[in-house]
């Protein structure tokens, strides 16, 4: 009965999404996401597009699951990564004010194709990751909600994916964002339900979720939430689905899209994080990223409505990283012809490799935040020096920081390592993830201050 109506609410999801993407794509809206008749989308369009796109399966699965061992400070750590938003906005204003179309625009006036080729590399591991991560997810809840089902979680993933593909091929990212709106909207009915049942049952205590120590204590959730702190000013700029809504809009819009994202994506994830939080309270065991664990503690209906929530995340992702994918190999790396097919087969390449990706075996969710977000930081210095200080920082010391964020990013991705671990702190992989940060931070600045110079204004790169 509960496999029934997940797939039945599911297929109507996406024959709405199928309803509302355009009929026709042209070029200017495929890639950058202008109507049929080349109108800019409107301040609500733009808002929840950000949200539903930034809420994905993922993050709302690593939000509980941070609930629920590290209590309220493990799902204010993943909320901190929300002012994304409100750092995201203020580099796009920046850069637009400073003429710039997109993050590459700026790169490569200031480092050539060597700054925009390191940038590249990581928003397209990003985009990779991205749809790796969410039909993960995907296979997870079809997997939960079908156990007898063998091939339950290879079908799903399959399936979920060709059609984002296929409704993404259509329209690139007019169609993403089109859908975006009513995934949104269909997503916030969906979850409220499910909110309000959780905190109107009898077993709910808001003062205890909010000092919750979750299974494992709180103290590497705080420690989380520094590195979180350190991430979230390089974090939104190699997220090329936030900073390709950055610029397609007028300035008054893009910025009030912005905030209003922060405060309604940052709910949701805090209200998400109370259902790994309150499972933790009830003492269930920890049942296949929590998916096991509702199906024993929840009442049927709310349970449906929260894997439904998680589906409607994942697809809405799904669409957005596909339709990014192909802006950035037609418009950033040329290497297919600025064309409706030439959009539509970059789409298909990152589907495939990352459907690929999900027979590689690793389901650890925040792993992938972590090692595309120590990989992001070498912005950090770069930003602050090249665009806020408006300095000239010298090639070798972007490289310098590119290839130290590189490092880290793989030092925690190989912490098991026994080399990697000889030179990490002895302790739990979040505070070895805070002395990676803190490396790469200090490496990144000292090298860009020796590196950087004042220059006149209408010079500076």
């Amino acid at each position: 009965m509960t496999a029934t109506a997940i797939i039945a609410i599911f297929a109507f999801i996406i024959v709405a999404s199928l309803y509302v993407a355009p009929r026709r794509a042209s070029v200017e809206g495929f890639f950058g996401g202008l109507s049929a008749t080349g109108v800019a989308p409107g301040l609500w369009t733009l808002v929840l597009s950000q949200v539903t796109t930034w809420i994905f399966a993922r993050s709302l699965m690593n939000a509980a699951i941070l609930g629920f061992f590290y209590g309220i400070a493990g799902v204010l750590a993943y909320a901190a990564y929300y002012g994304s938003f409100l750092t995201g906005g203020f580099i796009v204003g920046r850069l637009r004010r400073r003429g710039a179309r997109s993050v590459q625009d700026w790169l490569s006036e200031a480092f050539g194709a060597l700054g925009t080729g390191c940038y590249n590399l990581v928003i397209a591991l990003r985009l990779l990751s991205e749809v790796f991560a969410n039909l993960i997810v995907v296979g997870l809840i079809f997997s939960a909600a079908l156990p007898e089902v063998a091939f339950a979680e290879t079908a799903s993933i399959l399936i979920v994916g060709a059609l984002a593909l296929g409704y993404s091929a259509w329209g690139g990212f007019s169609a993403a964002l089109r859908t975006d709106v009513a995934q949104m909207l269909l997503f916030l009915v969906v979850f409220a339900l499910a909110f309000l049942a959780l905190v109107l049952q009898p077993g709910f205590s808001l003062g205890a979720v909010l000092t919750a120590e979750g299974v494992s204590g709180q103290y590497n959730g705080w420690v989380l939430l520094i590195v979180a702190f350190l991430q979230v000013f390089s974090y939104p700029v190699h997220d090329p689905v936030m900073m390709d809504r950055g610029f397609v809009a007028d300035e008054a819009t893009t910025r009030k899209s912005f905030l209003h994202a922060f405060w309604i994506s940052a709910l949701c994830i805090i209200g998400f994080g109370f259902f790994g939080i309150q499972a933790a309270l009830e003492g269930a065991e920890y049942d296949g990223q929590l998916i096991g664990t509702w199906a024993t503690i929840l009442p049927a209906w709310v349970f449906v409505l929260l894997l439904v929530s998680l589906l409607v995340s994942a697809l809405s992702t799904l669409d957005s990283a596909l339709s990014s994918a192909a802006r950035l190999v037609v418009e950033e790396l040329s290497l297919a012809p600025k064309t409706l097919n030439g959009g539509r087969i970059a789409m298909l390449v990152f589907a495939l490799a990352g459907g690929a990706l999900t027979l590689w075996g690793n389901q650890s969710l925040f792993d992938a935040v972590a090692v595309s977000g120590t990989a992001s930081m070498f912005l950090t210095p770069v930003i602050v020096a090249g665009l806020l200080m408006r300095r000239k920082v010298a090639l070798w010391a972007y490289v310098v920081s590119f290839g130290a964020a590189m490092l880290g990013a793989a030092a925690y991705f190989l912490r098991a390592n026994e080399a990697v671990a000889a030179v990490l702190v002895e302790g739990h992989k979040y505070e070895q993830l805070l002395q990676i940060c803190i490396a790469v931070l200090v490496v990144g600045f000292v090298a860009v201050a020796l590196g950087a110079r004042r220059v006149e204004e209408g010079q500076a790169g």
